[in-house]
């Protein structure tokens, strides 16, 4: 399983999804350009020193990310989803695709994944935390699958 960065915004949900992937080992593949300057000290906040433990691909652009992207599902992870996450059944080779904190996804990105899924909330809720959303569907990813750590 692999989470992947569609152009992020904001460092800190960056640093925080990092130091979530580096300590369930899993992948992170970060689609540029980024909302911001790509350095160690900007995600370092919300990383900590668990950024030297992240396995981090960063990709000139989505067609490079296309070009280079290993086997498995493309998930979208979205409010417009057409699937709920309980009702996802998840492969160990899926990534999960995760938009802009400010736009999602553009059309054209949404398109191109195999799934969309949406996490359920109350209506009147407009969304979760990039962060946030990544750690719940990575977690019922990781336990469908059985790809928690041993540790």
């Amino acid at each position: 399983m692999r989470l992947v960065l569609y152009q992020p915004d904001i460092p800190q949900n960056t640093g925080t999804i990092l130091r979530m992937a580096a300590c369930f080992d899993v992948p992170v593949d970060v689609i540029e350009p980024t909302g911001f300057v790509w350095s160690e000290q900007r995600l370092r906040r919300a990383g900590m020193d668990y950024l030297t433990l992240a396995q981090v691909t960063r990709h000139a652009s989505w067609e490079a990310y296309l070009a280079n992207r290993s086997a498995g599902r493309l998930i979208l992870l979205s409010t417009r989803g057409s699937t709920p996450l309980p009702d996802t059944r998840f492969e160990p080779d899926d990534h999960l695709l995760l938009g802009r904190e400010s736009a999602g996804v553009p059309e054209a990105v949404h398109e191109q994944a195999d799934l969309t899924v949406r996490l359920p909330m109350r209506a009147e809720a407009r969304s979760l935390n990039v962060a946030m959303t990544a750690g719940i569907a990575l977690a019922e990813g990781l336990r469908q699958t059985g790809g928690w750590p041993e540790g």
